[in-house]
């Protein structure tokens, strides 16, 4: 078999009397990868299972791609429309190759950031994917740009700038996000001194649509959560990709957090007030209006986030039955480890749990995702506080979510940070952090990594697969009851779904730090991976295990795996 319809998904709802006022959702990808979480709605599923458990042991490359563009490593999702996979470099590049053979179809070369750029300064260069839609690929530049390529030849049909990347200090980092006839694309800026915002353009033109800032204005709703004029340069930068529910037509997308990162005297007017809704719209999810991009709702998971801990990741669309009622649910996780469950009709609150097995930011969550027993940086003193707000309780790679379990695949980490606050000027553009600090390793552990699979709504880890070091690329989870990843050391592996059994790893030479997909050409399944091993946390997390981090490569390969064809 090629592949399986959605069984699991469409027993439920043929049992389920809401059935007939209902539609479940299809986040599956079958033949194709077309976004960059899979689909609109995240899942990064495929639907095929021509590779499974049972022969996931005869897996080998069929093709390898270098891109010879080695900054900061290959971080990109792989797309794949119609037989063609498209990846972009760190630089800009963006590639079009033969999906079955790895040949090339053409590439298109961007100017290479300089060194001196004040924007390479803040951020470096860094891409994680592109969009593909309506015979474009739309890709955002490391100088603050979006170009949207012809798909069959590469030359470039229009460029727009989308904000002055010397003067706020930003530039799109995530992969853009194509909505009916728009393309939306977010930035960086959430440590710098910069209010944050989402720009849609339309797919034809280029012509500016709608932009929606994170942070309201003076007069606007929610700028009286700011003190004085500290919205101006608030951080939220949305730097990460959305997801979309069409029924809706609404666009959901998690906000960063508020800058200073680690010194909030100067924009929360009553410090005492940390239950909800401190600085919005900033550490939150956002949903936005698709055709207008007015924000509909708004749930605020870090009031006063004083520990770096973005809401900038991921949001994961799906339904669910609870209490005999179909429900369209959205389950996010922050960089803290939080993972709030929301109806994403409405934005009301379902459930909150922490994920990490290390934390204390928090001593508990209360009602409604109240956090309860904040442990908050001091002016002047070392303070130790778990998870990491440098890397993460989970960086920015990517979950997995399964309907044929049912499970949330996440990789998490288990690093501490000292961090010490103080107050700073803000300058438009420059780094803002508020403090300075450095990260460790809990005491009294024997991994600082696992790769955890939890049910979505309650958060019951169902298994757990531990890592002495860290895991720092995205999921991918199959039809054929596999998840695959990679680890830094170069071994991309599989377990199994529903148990979490190592089942199959390969060596591909240089640490995973990218978003691995599934696809198939001409009946026969295949698995992408980038390599290389990069980023800011890439080295960070190197340097607290000088003996194996010493190992962890660099590099910019593609690496594309199937079965024996006699096999299949």
């Amino acid at each position: 078999m090629k592949y399986s319809v959605f069984f699991l998904v469409m027993a439920i709802a043929c049992c389920n009397p809401a059935r007939a006022q209902n539609k479940i959702m299809d986040g599956a990808t079958y033949v194709d990868w077309p976004h960059y979480g899979g689909t609109h709605m995240s899942w990064r599923y495929s639907a095929l299972d021509q590779i499974n458990a049972g022969n996931v042991k005869q897996l080998s490359p069929v093709w390898i791609f270098q891109t010879g563009e080695y900054t900061d490593a290959l971080q990109a999702t792989p797309i794949v429309v119609d037989g063609i996979l498209y990846i972009s470099t760190n630089n800009s590049k963006v590639f079009a190759l033969d999906a079955a053979t790895g040949d090339l179809i053409w590439q298109y070369d961007y100017p290479v950031l300089e060194l001196g750029d004040a924007n390479f300064v803040l951020y470096g260069a860094q891409n994680r994917g592109v969009a593909v839609a309506d015979g474009k690929v739309f890709l955002g530049t490391h100088d603050n740009y979006l170009v949207a390529l012809d798909a069959k030849s590469g030359q470039e049909l229009w460029k727009v700038n989308i904000d002055n990347a010397s003067q706020c200090g930003c530039a799109p980092r995530g992969a853009p996000l194509v909505v009916n006839d728009i393309v939306v694309i977010g930035g960086t800026g959430g440590d710098g001194a910069h209010r944050g915002y989402l720009t849609a353009f339309n797919i034809r033109t280029g012509r500016l649509a709608w932009r929606w800032y994170t942070i309201p204005a003076a007069g606007e709703k929610g700028n009286e959560t700011w003190k004085g004029d500290s919205w101006k340069h608030g951080g939220g930068a949305n730097w990460m990709t959305g997801s979309f529910d069409p029924e809706l037509n609404l666009i959901y997308w998690g906000t960063g957090n508020a800058a200073s990162d680690f010194y909030s005297g100067d924009r929360v007017t009553d410090g005492s007030n940390v239950e909800r809704d401190v600085n919005l719209y900033t550490a939150s999810v956002v949903a936005l209006d698709a055709a207008s991009g007015k924000l509909k709702w708004h749930y605020q998971e870090i009031p006063n986030d004083v520990w770096d801990y973005d809401s900038a990741y991921e949001v994961i669309l799906f339904d669910r039955v609870l209490d005999g009622k179909l429900r369209k649910l959205l389950v996010h996780m922050n960089k803290s480890g939080m993972t709030f469950v929301l109806d994403r009709v409405t934005g009301e609150y379902i459930n909150a749990f922490l994920a990490n097995e290390v934390n204390n930011f928090i001593t508990g969550i209360g009602p409604g995702g109240k956090l309860l027993g904040r442990k908050e940086p001091v002016i002047g003193k070392e303070v130790e506080i778990c998870p990491s707000g440098f890397a993460g309780g989970k960086s920015w790679n990517q979950m997995a979510y399964s309907p044929r379990t049912n499970l949330v695949y996440a990789p998490l980490l288990e690093i501490c940070m000292k961090v010490t606050a103080m107050q700073q000027e803000a300058r438009e553009g420059e780094f803002y952090a508020g403090g300075s600090g450095s990260v460790f390793l809990p005491p009294g552990r024997d991994h600082y990594s696992h790769l955890d699979a939890f049910d979505a709504v309650s958060g019951e880890v169902k298994w757990s697969y531990p890592y002495p070091y860290v895991l720092l690329a995205s999921v991918l989870s199959t039809a054929g009851n596999l998840v695959f990843t990679g680890k830094p050391d170069g071994n991309y592996f599989a377990l199994d779904a529903s148990t979490g059994t190592e089942l199959w790893s390969f060596q591909t030479g240089a640490g995973h730090r990218g978003s691995s997909i599934s696809y198939s050409v001409a009946g026969r399944q295949y698995i992408a991976t980038p390599t290389g091993w990069g980023t800011i946390v890439g080295p960070m997390t190197a340097s607290l295990f000088p003996d194996a981090g010493k190992s962890w490569r660099t590099g910019s390969t593609l690496v594309v795996f199937a079965l024996p064809e006699e096999t299949e």
